[in-house]
C-alpha cells in the first residue's frame, strides 16, 4: 500500500510544502509506552504518541470511592447535607508516567471515564478532582499538552447547559493548577454519532442518574462550538486552551467548517470510521477532507494530525537485557544491511494510515515564493497603524512597501494612461517649457518617481518631475537617486507636502522673488489599510493649492472604505493578553494584521446587504467650494453655517468626517470579535477609449477579498485593518448585526469610533435588540495632523 502511494509522487523534492505532523491514539491504552514500544510507534511513520496519565488500578480505586460515598449517602440521607468526597493522592500503582528524558514530546490524555458534566455532585467533584491530579501530576513529570475529552452533550440540548459550565470551570481551574501545560479539548465538528467516545463514563454507577442521551433528535450542526465557544469564554480567552477537532467522515457545510477553522485548532484528529476505502483496499479520504487539510495547512501554526486507534498493534517489552558491544553492527554491516532493506518496499513497516497522510503531505501545492517570504510571516500579527505625518520612517519600511511590483505597476498605468489623454485632449500644461508637471507627495525613497519617469518614456510625454518629500532622511536618499538613477532630471524638495508652494518656474538667476506655478498632475501613495486611516484626506487637502485648478489630476482620484463583522478568536485573545500586561489602549486600536484564520459571519448574497459593504468615500480634487469654507473657518468665518466644530476647534477639517450605518445579515448563531476595514482606490479613470464609466478601463487597487483578484492581484502592500471589540458579541440565528462608524476629528487629529448592535425578528414589523458591544474609540490612539 506504501510504496503505491509512493510511486504517484513527483520528483519535484526542492519545492516547500508545509510539514505533517502525525500522531498517535490508542483509547485503550492504559499505560505509558515502554521505551521499545514507544520506539515501535515510531518506526511506523508516527511523530508524537499520547500516554495515559494514570492507569486501571487508579480508576479502580476511584470508582470504589464513588460506590462507597454513594451508598453512604443514601444511607445516611440528611436534608441539606451534601456528601464530598477526597480523591486521595496518586501511588507509584496508580501510574506508569514518570519524567525522563522524552516526556516533554508525550502528549498526555486524560482520563476518557470522568464526567464534569454530571449533574450528580458526587461524580462531577469526583471527576474534577481526577481531573485536577492529573494535571498536575503531568505538569510535574514535564508534559508540556494535555488532552481532555470534551463534553459528550451539548448546551442547546435540555438539561444539558449546567453541565456545559461545570466542565468549564473545572477547566479554568485546572489552568491554575497546571501553570505550564496547554489544556486541548477534544471535541468534534458537530455530533457525527461515529464520534462519540465510547469509554464508559463514571455516572453509570450512580444507578439515580441516566447516560443515555435523547435518540432521534435532529443533529445541531452548530451545537458542538456552541459548548465550545462557552469552555473559552468561561476560561478567558486564555491562549493556553486549545482544540483536538475530530474530523467526521461526512463533512458539513462551509460555513461550520470556517467556523472551527477560525479557532485555535492544535490538532484534526482521525479514526478508522472517518476514512473510506479506495479500489486497492488502502485507506482515503475523500476530496473535500483533502481540501480542508491543504487548507488548514497553511495556517502559520498547522495542527498537527492524531490518528485515533489505527494501531500498529504493539508487542510487548521483554524484560530488557545487558546491552553488549556484540549488539551494535560495524560501518560495513550497517551499511549491508540498509542496502538489503532498500532493495525491499521503500516504506515497509509503515502504517497505512500514516502512509495515506504523508503520501497527501506531498500533494500539497508548494508554498510561493511569497508565501515563503511575506505572506505566511505576517499571519494574524497585529501592527499599529503608520503615523506618516507625526513620524519619520525608517529605510526598511520603505523597502518592504517596495517590494509590492504589483502597486507600483497599476501606479504606472495611471499615470502613463493620464498622460496619453493629456497629450490626446491637447490639455495646457503648467509648464513654461510645455511638459507635463507631475508631483510625487510624499516621495520616500522615490518608486513612484522612478514610475512616473518610466510612463513619459512609454508614452512619449515629456514631464517635469518634483519630488516632495518631509522625511529629512528619506530626502538625502531621494538626492542620491537623482545623481544616480535620474540623472538630475527630478527637482527633490524636503518640506512638509502641505506647506510646499508649488513648482519654482522663474529664472533661478532672478533677484526678485520666486514666482511658483502649479502642478497637472499630483501622484501619492498615501492610503492606509482603510484608505483613509492615514490621513490620506487631510495630506492632499493641504496640498490641492499647487494642483491646477482646471485640469489638475490626482493620482489617487477616489477611495472607498469597506467594512464586514468578524470572529477572530485568536486575534481577540492576543489582543485581550496585551491589554492586560503592557497596552492599556490595545481595545482602542485598530490593528494592521494579515487577517487569516477568520470566519466572515455575515451571509454573502443577501440583496441589498452583501458580506462586504462599503462605509464611505473620499474624492480628489476637492470642489472649489468646499476650500473656500475649509479657508472661511480658519480665518474665523461661519461659512457652511456653523461658529465651529463640535468638537471645540473651528472645523476646518470637518468636511472630512464620515459616517455609516451598515446592517449585516446572520443566517447561523455565531460570535463576532470585530470589525475587517479593507478598500478600494480608483488611481485613475480615462475618460476617452471607452463607454464613459466603464469599469474595465478603470485603473484600481482593492483590498477586498472579492476583488482583490480582479483588480490588484497579488498585491501585499496593504493588510486589512481590524477594529476590535472589547467584550465578544454572541447572536443566535437569523440576526440582523448593525454597525455604526464614525470618522472623527478635531482640526488636531483624526480618530474613529464603532458600535455593533444584534436585532431579531419577533413579527413581520417588530425587531429586538439582542446584544450590543460598548461604543470603542481610537481617540487615545488617534492620528495627529
Amino acid at each position: 500500500m506504501s510504496q503505491t502511494y509512493m510511486d504517484q509522487e513527483s520528483d519535484s523534492y526542492n519545492d516547500i510544502r508545509p510539514t505533517f505532523y502525525i500522531g498517535q491514539h490508542d483509547s485503550t491504552r492504559s499505560e505509558t509506552l515502554t521505551d521499545l514500544q514507544y520506539g515501535q510507534v515510531l518506526n511506523s511513520g508516527f511523530s508524537y504518541v499520547t500516554t495515559p496519565i494514570t492507569n486501571k488500578n487508579f480508576h479502580g480505586r476511584v470508582v470504589n470511592l464513588l460506590k462507597t460515598t454513594l451508598m453512604d449517602a443514601k444511607a445516611n440521607e440528611k436534608a441539606g447535607s451534601v456528601p464530598d468526597p477526597v480523591v486521595p493522592p496518586l501511588t507509584t500503582e496508580d501510574t506508569n508516567l514518570f519524567p525522563g528524558t522524552y516526556t516533554s514530546g508525550l502528549v498526555a490524555y486524560s482520563s476518557p471515564w470522568i464526567d464534569l458534566c454530571s449533574p450528580n455532585h458526587v461524580v462531577s467533584s469526583i471527576s474534577r478532582q481526577v481531573l485536577n491530579l492529573e494535571v498536575s501530576y503531568a505538569n510535574f513529570c514535564g508534559v508540556r499538552s494535555i488532552i481532555v475529552p470534551g463534553p459528550r452533550q451539548d448546551s442547546n440540548q435540555t438539561g444539558s447547559s449546567q453541565g456545559i459550565t461545570q466542565y468549564a470551570r473545572a477547566i479554568k481551574e485546572a489552568f491554575s493548577i497546571g501553570t505550564r501545560v496547554n489544556i486541548i479539548i477534544h471535541i468534534p465538528m458537530y455530533r457525527e454519532p461515529s464520534l462519540e467516545e465510547k469509554v464508559p463514563l463514571l455516572s453509570p454507577f450512580d444507578e439515580d442518574v441516566s447516560e443515555t442521551p435523547p435518540k432521534g433528535q435532529e443533529i445541531d450542526l452548530f451545537g458542538s462550538w456552541d459548548s465550545w465557544h462557552v469552555i473559552r469564554t468561561v476560561c478567558d480567552y486564555d491562549t493556553r486552551l486549545l482544540v483536538a477537532l475530530k474530523i467526521p467522515r461526512v463533512l458539513p457545510e462551509k460555513e461550520l467548517q470556517t467556523r472551527w477553522f477560525s479557532e485555535p485548532v492544535q490538532y484534526l484528529t482521525f479514526a478508522p470510521q472517518t476514512f473510506q476505502t479506495n479500489k486497492a483496499g488502502h485507506p482515503s479520504l475523500s476530496r473535500h477532507h483533502q481540501e480542508m487539510i491543504f487548507t488548514y495547512m497553511r495556517l502559520k501554526n498547522a495542527p498537527y494530525f492524531l490518528l485515533c486507534d489505527v494501531g500498529p498493534e504493539l508487542e510487548a517489552d521483554p524484560s530488557p537485557k545487558e546491552i553488549t558491544a556484540a549488539d551494535f553492527p560495524s560501518l560495513v554491516e550497517a551499511a549491508a544491511q540498509q542496502t538489503a532493506s532498500s532493495s525491499g518496499s521503500k516504506f515497509h513497516g509503515l502504517n497505512t494510515y500514516s502512509a495515506y497522510l504523508r503520501h497527501l503531505e506531498r500533494q500539497q501545492e508548494p508554498l510561493s515564493e511569497l508565501e515563503q517570504t511575506t505572506l505566511t510571516n505576517f499571519q494574524d500579527w497585529l501592527q499599529s497603524p503608520l503615523q506618516p505625518l507625526s513620524d519619520n520612517l525608517e529605510s526598511v519600511t520603505y523597502e518592504v512597501f517596495e517590494g509590492d511590483p504589483v502597486k507600483y505597476f497599476q501606479y504606472e498605468m495611471a499615470i502613463a494612461a493620464a498622460l496619453t489623454e493629456w497629450a490626446a485632449l491637447g490639455k495646457p500644461t503648467s509648464s513654461p517649457g510645455g511638459e507635463v508637471v507631475i508631483a510625487v507627495a510624499g516621495s520616500g525613497r522615490g518608486p513612484l518617481v522612478t514610475r512616473a519617469l518610466r510612463a513619459s518614456q512609454s508614452t512619449g510625454v515629456p514631464v517635469r518631475v518634483w519630488g516632495v518629500e518631509k522625511n529629512p532622511n528619506a530626502y538625502v536618499y531621494l538626492l542620491r537617486q537623482n545623481q544616480r538613477e535620474w540623472n538630475g532630471s527630478v527637482t527633490v524638495v524636503k518640506t512638509d507636502m502641505r506647506a510646499w508652494k508649488g513648482p519654482i518656474i522663474s529664472d533661478s538667476a532672478s533677484t526678485s522673488a520666486p514666482t511658483y506655478g502649479k502642478v497637472d498632475i499630483l501622484v501619492s501613495e498615501l492610503l492606509g489599510s482603510f484608505g483613509d486611516n492615514e490621513l490620506s484626506p487631510e495630506c492632499l487637502d493641504g496640498i490641492q493649492h499647487v494642483l491646477a485648478p482646471t485640469y489638475g489630476i490626482s493620482i489617487p482620484a477616489s477611495y472607498t472604505a469597506h467594512l464586514s463583522p468578524i470572529s477572530t478568536p485568536r486575534l481577540y485573545a492576543d489582543i485581550r493578553q496585551r491589554a492586560l500586561t503592557a497596552d492599556e489602549n490595545a481595545f482602542d486600536t485598530p490593528w494592521v494584521v494579515r487577517l487569516f484564520a477568520l470566519d466572515f459571519v455575515a451571509e454573502r448574497g443577501v440583496p441589498g446587504h452583501p458580506r462586504f459593504q462599503e462605509a464611505w468615500e473620499f474624492e480628489h480634487p476637492l470642489p472649489q467650494s468646499t476650500l473656500d469654507a475649509v479657508e472661511a473657518r480658519r480665518a474665523g468665518g461661519v461659512a457652511g453655517g456653523g461658529g465651529g466644530s463640535m468638537a471645540g476647534a473651528v472645523g476646518a477639517n470637518d468636511h472630512n468626517t464620515r459616517h455609516c450605518h451598515l446592517t449585516f445579515v446572520c443566517r447561523s448563531r455565531g460570535v463576532i470579535h470585530g470589525l475587517a476595514g479593507y478598500f478600494e482606490a480608483v488611481l485613475y479613470a480615462p475618460t476617452i477609449g471607452g463607454a464613459e464609466g466603464e469599469e474595465d478601463a478603470k485603473i484600481e487597487l482593492s483590498t477586498l477579498p472579492e476583488n482583490i483578484d480582479k483588480k490588484s492581484k497579488d498585491m501585499i502592500s496593504w493588510f486589512p485593518i481590524f477594529f476590535p471589540l472589547k467584550q465578544p458579541l454572541y447572536f443566535p440565528p437569523d440576526t440582523e448585526l448593525e454597525v455604526s462608524m464614525w470618522r472623527q476629528t478635531d482640526d488636531a487629529k483624526v480618530w474613529y469610533e464603532w458600535m455593533v448592535e444584534a436585532f431579531m425578528w419577533v413579527g413581520p414589523s417588530q425587531r429586538v435588540k439582542v446584544g450590543g458591544s460598548d461604543l470603542c474609540s481610537s481617540h487615545k490612539v488617534a492620528c495627529l495632523l
